[in-house]
């Protein structure tokens, strides 16, 4: 019989995603530049939806590239 394991988010749920902390949002990102996925990052969908609308936020502020070509 398995049993259903619950995933802890791997940061605070009470931890605001602010666009203005580039340093956690690059930690949800590929060396492309790319959003990851929310079965990778392991977070929760709200989580996971204030990640995406800070990036896309600092993405057109010009703190982050849209696509880094270095890779």
């Amino acid at each position: 019989m398995s049993y259903f394991r619950r995933q802890v988010s791997p940061i605070d749920p009470k931890t605001p995603i602010d666009y203005k902390n580039i340093e956690l949002l690059k930690k949800f990102m590929t060396e492309r530049g790319k959003i990851l996925p929310r079965r990778i990052t392991g977070l929760t969908c709200k989580q996971q939806r204030d990640l995406t609308k800070a990036i896309k936020r600092a993405r057109i502020l010009a703190m982050l590239p849209f696509v880094n070509k270095e890779g």
